[in-house]
């Protein structure tokens, strides 16, 4: 991150960054020296405990992504407020498993509208911003599972790979102005989201890793990457991070 003196730090919006990889994320973010909007439905203790670490530097603002209608207005208090954009990171989601037969349809709406229609507008609003400055970073977390599958997982699948075809087409649409769009694809890590998985399901999983399993601050150190100068000419790809489960 490079940074004229005179000017405030860049400004990152991480959706869904009250535990988990969202957390690590926000974390990372704040120690290389970004201001970071964490957001979330609800204040965590680990939040509000890295707010403590870095004041000038974490702050949070809740929002559930899933009432969409609400998001223009959410991005331009944030504007509003602290200033414009630089990044945004895509993390928030929600990871109902079952099969599909017997899945609720109003599961499968929820699923769709968090993981892929909130990603969308969020860009949306937040490229706007972006777009005023000339520059700018969009992060999209995708999933493996959006290429290999995964028995119970199919909704899921489905929205984390509508993640990555919406990631390569917007990247050609904004890179001409500064901006790029990316996404990461991590593999199974051990987070709230995979504590279902436990057994021998997991462990089959876990052998599949030679370098095993990623945790949450690897797949974060890959956000920083592609939010930093160094990644000032990556746009439009996925940068997997599973410890080589899928090679």
């Amino acid at each position: 991150m490079s940074e004229h003196a005179s000017s405030p730090p860049p400004l990152v919006l991480v959706t869904g960054s009250t535990r988990g990889l969202g957390l690590a994320i926000a974390t990372r973010l704040a120690r290389d020296g970004y201001r970071v909007i964490a957001s979330g439905r609800k204040i965590t203790d680990s939040v509000q405990a890295l707010m403590d670490e870095y004041p000038s530097r974490i702050f949070f603002h809740a929002q559930d992504i899933g009432q969409v209608g609400e998001l223009h207005g959410f991005v331009r208090q944030l504007v509003a407020t602290y200033g414009p954009l630089y990044a945004l990171v895509n993390n928030a989601a929600l990871g109902h498993d079952g099969v599909l037969a017997t899945m609720h349809e109003s599961q499968v709406g929820e699923m769709l509208r968090v993981n892929v229609e909130a990603p969308i507008l969020l860009a949306k609003y937040c490229a706007r911003s972006m777009l005023l400055q000339r520059r700018g970073r969009i992060v999209n977390v995708s999933s493996i599972i959006a290429s290999t599958g995964f028995s119970g997982l199919s909704v899921y699948a489905a929205s984390k790979a509508a993640l990555i075809g919406f990631t390569r087409s917007l990247s050609r649409e904004l890179g001409k102005m500064g901006i790029t769009v990316n996404a990461i694809a991590p593999g199974f890590m051990e987070t709230d989201m995979t504590a279902g998985l436990q057994g021998e399901k997991f462990e089959s999983v876990r052998r599949r890793a030679p370098l095993g399993l990623p945790t949450v601050e690897d797949a974060a150190g890959a956000v920083a990457y592609l939010l930093s100068d160094d990644a000032g000419r990556v746009t439009g790809t996925v940068l997997t991070v599973d410890g080589g489960s899928t090679a």
